[in-house]
């Protein structure tokens, strides 16, 4: 133990330990801790590891963030708390020493469709006041700059004249209202033809009423003086202002000379415009697209529209047009628009034998919106829309709608004449789209004129910090417009992590939930660093993790065990990692020691069938051909960013989905699939969203347990004499469950300012059901007991038993032993469950299928990162099941960047070399042994090791 460890004890107080230096916990009973007490040194670098369930989120999020979180929110007014979630206070005796709580989880906490990793990080924001500020607008049409004239524009022109030089400012006036109004405002005399002629003259002559067009109104006539003379430039600065209001932002300045053919004009403007087009001033919510004035009018600030989804029209991009690459063009009556485009392409050079894939944007475009010798695919639909009153016409649209990218804006969301706008060179609609790293050389390399960077420097620092700790979190390859609802867990919470650290800070508790989820080892050490300096900021850094990397990098190291559930939630060991390896009891100590560890299958299994991806382009994928084994463990790897889950989530699941009959989710660019697509006859994706929001569900209901456990209840023999059906045993609908509580067991009592208290029925104890119904036994047990057995006891409990109830409900749980879930309570409620539980507990749900025969068709199970939130030990049991479903003859391709599932693979598709624009490759396929050898692999260098 070392110096700075805490005395620990299973219970009991801790002694002599100073709040002021140690975040001090006694009695943690939160879950299934086991009334521990432990004192964590402050500003310090704590990773709490143990096995899957065996306590580590109960002690760093359910009681220490809990806490935290809830003291600051009872430290607030009576009247501010009414407007806050009211928090409950953990199961601990005590806490001292706490610091506000910054949880950091890694879930994607936005659905909404306007954020983006910009405006999340606030980095938009800050690039919105830049191009507001310093932003300079030029014409699409001349390219020149726009340029406004202020009054001391005009002002200083003059003043810059010699003295003694005669000006005349006159206005330009077109007026159906006549002479008179202008004499009514005080003006004399105006100029026609370069001709200076007496409004009461003219009036004489052809009367008030004459409309006037052409001519300009005198304002003033000035005689230059010195640029001292105040009272000279006041006259001539209310003349300018004048005379832009009454030329409607236009003021014209005669030069006079000595005749009349010396004479100089010099027209100014205030209004913003150029080649006749008038442009709006830049602002801040110019450039925003949460606002009504800075969002695309067609999209609304969306990116996407509802409109004819390119994908859908274009299903195979590897056929040219020839080949009917487009499929709204068969068919005996609308072949005639292919046809017509096939007579002329010749005239204008159209490529009718080349792959959609391959034809140039300018190409694409002419295909969509024609010319005058064919008809192209907009004006097609537009031809059907109109027909859309008939049946036929009105399917046809509706097969090729979705949604598509918006033709005004091309997903930028910002109104069009935003691109007009101007630093260095590039638009804010540029910026936006590069890659984090090269937006960072940018804004470093930026240049501005010294008025602009006096401006610009505070933003500037903002701007650039903040993309440096995108980078430094790993997430260089990332771009700001990219929605926050398709980041993944561990990109959501690194994007988190970079904007805490960003707001710098001090004397926090940050408690991060496995930060090196979704980051190949290559990035770990990056990602310590960042830890390292949150630390140094003055904080106390806690991080629930499994990596070997971060626990040698930490200052303390909290191990909680032996077990998992119940049998966990006891202190195993507090100090350094060098004393952990010294542990015997610990499970951790054990596998980072080598006593226990993953052994490496003796032989890989042969395939011949396959599922292959042609021309896959999605996000950075660079058009490669991929095969995916099946029958087989097949693992994707590669940095992060390298293109792994645009591969096999965006194009190889919804793609093969879409094969074999589905539909839903958007496919990503690919000419098309191939391979033995009949060999299989379903596709999963296995992911760690929640099984059950609700209270209410839990393991056993959703491995479709609880229906033969109420069937089996319902088949008691007090049960037939008093009429129980099945769903008087269920706390879900009216009948067997407590009225009370409504099959809670609990009852919530609001509390107006303080937190909601939380009390056991007190007509049903918490049981859940009506005494009626608790009568009922099956083996000396009610069903609220059988409830409250874990997985094991319940499977010791029946497997006593010899019918085929019984045997059915054994069957049904077995899988959730197979996965290391044997520790959960059949009545444990899903919301209590973490991500990792969650996808094992979907992994169960497939082991307990019936194994299939030989002529059975197969399914293809993808699961993104199963080893979140697993231990080693849950890691081993976790390939045991993936051999099971493969013994079953189903195939299993993983998204993965953990070496011990990646060396036990048969074969692996090595993705890269680096993440970003430079990723997209294929670097390997093959088997691990070979992976090894290959230099350009970055999952080469840590394979080696464990092979």
């Amino acid at each position: 133990m070392t110096k700075t460890a805490a005395k620990i004890s299973s219970n009991g107080a801790i002694k002599d330990y100073d709040p002021l230096d140690y975040i001090i916990i006694e009695g943690a009973k939160v879950n299934n801790l086991k009334d521990i007490s432990i004192a964590l040194p402050r500003n310090h670098f704590i990773t709490i590891t143990g096995l899957s369930g065996s306590g580590k989120s109960s002690l760093a999020f359910d009681t220490l963030f809990a806490e935290g979180q809830r003291r600051y929110v009872e430290s607030l007014s009576a009247y501010v708390r009414q407007f806050m979630g009211n928090l409950e206070k953990p199961n601990v005796d005590k806490i001292s020493g706490i610091s506000p709580a910054v949880a950091i989880e890694q879930k994607v906490t936005t659905r909404n469709p306007r954020s983006t990793v910009g405006t999340t990080t606030e980095i938009y924001e800050y690039m919105k006041l830049l191009f507001a500020r310093v932003g300079r607008t030029f014409s699409p049409e001349s390219g020149k700059e726009v340029h406004r004239d202020t009054v001391s524009d005009v002002v200083d022109y003059i003043n810059a004249l010699k003295t003694g030089t005669r000006v005349i400012l006159r206005a330009p006036y077109e007026d159906e209202k006549g002479l008179g109004v202008l004499l009514q405002q005080g003006f004399t005399r105006i100029m026609v033809e370069g001709e200076i002629i007496d409004i009461e003259t003219q009036i004489r002559e052809h009367g008030p009423k004459t409309p006037l067009s052409g001519c300009s109104v005198v304002v003033d006539r000035i005689v230059v003086s010195t640029a001292e003379d105040n009272e000279n430039t006041t006259r001539i600065s209310d003349s300018v202002a004048t005379s832009f209001y009454e030329g409607c932002g236009i003021c014209e300045v005669d030069v006079l000379g000595k005749s009349a053919d010396d004479t100089k004009t010099k027209s100014f403007s205030n209004n913003f415009e150029l080649d006749g087009i008038k442009f709006e001033h830049p602002s801040e919510h110019f450039f925003s697209f949460n606002n009504p004035y800075g969002a695309c009018k067609s999209c609304e600030g969306f990116g996407n529209i509802i409109g004819i989804d390119e994908d859908l029209v274009v299903p195979d991009k590897g056929l040219s047009i020839f080949e009917n690459a487009i499929a709204c063009w068969k068919g005996e009556k609308m072949q005639r628009w292919k046809e017509k485009l096939i007579a002329t392409a010749a005239e204008f050079d159209f490529p009718i034998h080349r792959p959609y894939i391959e034809l140039t944007e300018e190409q694409r475009d002419l295909l969509w919106s024609g010319n005058k010798l064919f008809k192209g695919l907009n004006s097609f639909f537009k031809y059907i829309e109109k027909k859309s009153y008939k049946i036929q016409y009105r399917v046809m649209l509706s097969r090729y709608r979705g949604k598509t990218k918006c033709p005004d804006c091309k997903g930028t969301r910002l109104r069009a004449d935003a691109d007009y706008v101007k630093v260095d060179g590039h638009s804010i609609l540029d910026l936006v789209l590069w890659p984090v790293s090269r937006l960072l050389t940018f804004f470093q390399e930026l240049k501005l004129n010294e008025h602009d960077q006096q401006i610009a420097r505070r933003l500037l620092i903002e701007i650039t910090s903040r993309l440096s700790l995108l980078c430094d979190v790993g997430l260089e390859y990332l771009t700001l417009n990219r929605l926050s609802n398709t980041l993944s867990g561990g990109e959501s919470q690194r994007i988190n992590l970079s904007t805490s650290i960003g707001s710098s800070l001090v004397g926090a508790m940050y408690i991060l939930d496995e930060p090196s989820i979704g980051l190949h080892p290559r990035d770990t050490d990056r990602l310590i660093s960042v830890l390292k300096s949150l630390k140094d900021l003055g904080n106390t850094v806690i991080v629930v993790e499994h990596d070997e990397e971060i626990m040698k990098a930490s200052d303390e190291i909290v191990d909680l065990g032996p077990l998992a559930g119940m049998d966990g939630g006891e202190l195993i060991f507090h100090g350094d990692h060098q004393s952990l390896l010294q542990e015997k009891v610990s499970l951790t100590a054990r596998y980072l020691n080598g006593d226990l560890k993953i052994e490496v299958p003796e032989k890989r299994r042969p395939w011949k069938k396959y599922i292959g991806v042609k021309g896959a382009r999605e996000n950075n994928l660079k058009g490669i051909d991929v095969k995916f084994p099946l029958g087989v463990m097949t693992v994707v790897s590669g940095v992060s960013g390298s293109g792994k889950s645009s591969l096999v989530k965006n194009i190889l699941y919804p793609a093969v989905h879409r094969e074999l009959g589905g539909y839903g989710k958007k496919i990503g660019a690919h000419e098309r699939i191939d391979g033995d697509i009949d060999a299989i006859s379903n596709i999963e994706f296995v992911d760690q969203n929640p099984i059950g929001k609700s209270s209410r569900s839990n393991p056993v209901t959703y491995v479709k347990a609880y229906d033969d456990i109420r069937a089996l209840y319902a088949d008691q023999q007090l049960s037939k004499q008093m009429g129980y059906k099945p769903s008087h045993f269920s706390f879900n609908v009216d009948g067997g469950r407590c009225e009370e509580c409504e099959g809670e067991g609990k009852i919530k009592i609001e509390m107006q300012f303080m937190a909601d208290v939380h009390l056991l029925c007190d007509v049903c104890r918490g049981k859940r059901f009506k005494q009626d119904i608790l009568d009922v036994t099956y083996a000396g047990k009610s069903v609220a007991d059988l409830l409250d057995l874990t997985v094991d006891e319940a499977i010791t409990f029946f497997e006593k038993g010899e019918g085929t109830a019984e045997r059915g409900i054994v069957r049904k749980l077995l899988p959730l032993q197979s996965v290391g879930m044997g520790y959960v309570k059949l009545g444990q409620p899903s919301s209590t469950l973490s991500g990792g539980e969650a996808q094992r507990i979907k992994l169960a749900t497939f082991l307990g299928t019936k194994k299939i025969d030989a002529r059975a068709k197969r399914t293809l199970f993808v699961f993104d990162e199963p080893t979140t939130g697993l231990h080693f030990h849950d890691i081993n049991k976790l390939l045991a099941s993936f051999n099971a479903l493969i013994d079953q003859g189903h195939s299993i391709v993983i998204i993965e960047h953990n070496m011990d599932v990646i060396k036990c693979a048969d074969w692996v598709i090595d993705l890269g070399p680096e993440g970003g624009d430079k990723g997209g490759n294929i670097v390997f396929q093959g088997v691990p042994e070979k992976l090894a050898a290959v230099k350009k692999s970055y999952t080469a260098k840590y394979i080696a090791s464990k092979l």
